[in-house]
């Protein structure tokens, strides 16, 4: 039907923040891409522009077990983008943080990845871009 009204087709919400995923996932990819790195790694160096950050940590907000964790930092420990320090709360424990390249890299990614965010989302009005931002933090206030 909406293809004879020429009115946009409506979705549920559930099905609007698939898509909206799809979206961000793919515009990820293209950047991760653009610099020379997977999704993943592109990821875990923005996860890692705060500052370091904890093996544990890590696997928690990339939804990956130990294993993946490490293989993920091993790779980009290779390329000198980031680097293991001992935990000074915990000698058996790693902490991962930023190499100047990784820092670079890092910063570019999220640059580009939000500038690409910002204009998907340039049509907006500025209240319907402020209800957006407080709903999407209401969401994530509950994972």
């Amino acid at each position: 039907m909406a293809e004879l009204t020429g009115q946009p087709e409506r979705i549920g919400l559930a099905a609007a923040l698939v898509r909206l995923s799809h979206v961000v996932l793919h515009l990820y990819g293209e950047v991760s891409r653009e610099l020379g790195l997977t999704p993943q790694q592109a990821q875990l160096l923005c996860q890692l522009i705060a500052g370091p950050v904890g093996m544990a940590d890590l696997g928690r907000a990339l939804h990956l077990g130990k294993s993946g964790v490490t293989g993920l930092v091993d790779r980009l420990e290779r390329r000198a983008l980031v680097a293991r320090a001992t935990d000074p709360r915990d000698r058996r424990a790693f902490r991962i943080t930023l190499t100047p390249e990784g820092a670079r890299l890092a910063d570019e990614a999220h640059r580009e990845v939000t500038a690409r965010l910002d204009k998907l989302t340039g049509e907006l009005a500025p209240a319907d871009r402020d209800r957006l931002v407080d709903a999407i933090g209401n969401l994530m206030a509950g994972c």
